[in-house]
């Protein structure tokens, strides 16, 4: 998710935990330490501009490197507490980053980016997607529990906070087995044979849905609304022809530096290649876009 739902997050968790003298101290190391793992944007290269997207959301973000990001934050921020003469010490700083780090990966599992939760142990890209990169009311429940935590010096809302954010991620759940299901049914309707099936949630809310999945050689996206009841109702969107490297760039050797490159982004696209409509240069993840099923993938 975004940065800042990732402090807050972090923060509001090491608040829940924290002693009464410890609060502000905790709140603060459990929001620094949660946006630590995101430091992995800074592994990048100008002639290599895929390698940001391959770094990212990997070993900082695995559930191995939480201790090691905890010692780092605790490394980081015990001399700042020092000079600010905070009596916190070493070992309750580095409880608080823990529990901040802890969080990180976990959420961004959350969402359809992918993450690699379990590195090194398998080169997997978890992606649950039950709640969107960006979510203005999830972020302002955790802002708002954190900040009422800390102002009337309480662990009860920091503790509210978090049950509601799992509730949410929990109705997330509940809304993308929903999305699924009616998309198989819409799947089964068209006569169509669907080799993979993607839903994710569209920006900043729960209730409408955006769906691909291939049929022979054809991506077809859709978008779905689940109202509160359950009731669902398919959009139909466009459709866009699957990116074939032998038929769609015939003369690029295998062993060429840009067929490795495409190689490389079709993991991290988990397949969902296209050719751009509108530029047949362009070669884009078919996953992402502005609109639920506009049918164009985004740009690379």
């Amino acid at each position: 998710m975004d940065i800042l739902t990732h402090g807050l997050l972090g923060g509001t968790l090491a608040l829940s935990c924290s002693r009464k003298s410890e609060m502000r101290a905790a709140a603060a190391t459990g929001f620094v330490a949660a946006l630590l793992a995101d430091a992995d944007a800074l592994i990048r290269s100008s002639e290599d501009p895929l390698l940001v997207l391959e770094y990212h959301r990997q070993f900082t973000h695995a559930l191995v490197f939480v201790p090691v990001g905890a010692l780092l934050a605790t490394l980081l921020l015990w001399p700042a507490f020092k000079a600010l003469k905070h009596p916190l010490g070493f070992r309750r700083i580095y409880l608080y980053a823990l529990l901040g780090c802890a969080t990180s990966g976990l959420l961004d599992a959350c969402t359809s980016y992918g993450t690699h939760v379990l590195w090194p142990f398998t080169g997997e890209r978890i992606a649950w997607s039950i709640v969107p990169i960006f979510d203005p009311l999830f972020s302002l429940a955790l802002a708002a529990a954190l900040l009422f935590g800390l102002r009337w010096r309480r662990l009860l809302p920091a503790r509210i906070g978090l049950m509601l954010a799992a509730a949410y991620l929990a109705t997330g759940w509940f809304q993308h087995q929903r999305a699924e299901e009616a998309m198989r049914a819409t799947i089964a309707q068209r006569g169509h044979q669907a080799g993979k099936l993607t839903v994710k949630p569209t920006m900043g809310n729960l209730l409408l849905w955006r769906s691909i999945y291939r049929a022979n050689d054809v991506y077809h996206v859709d978008a779905v609304r689940i109202g509160p009841g359950g009731s669902a109702r398919v959009y139909p969107g466009n459709t866009v022809r699957a990116f074939d490297p032998a038929r769609d760039v015939p003369a690029l050797a295998p062993a060429s530096v840009l067929r490795k490159d495409i190689r490389r982004f079709d993991f991290f696209s988990d397949g969902y290649l296209a050719l751009h409509p509108e530029d047949p240069r362009l070669l884009g993840d078919v996953r992402y876009a502005m609109c639920a099923a506009p049918g164009q993938p985004r740009r690379v």
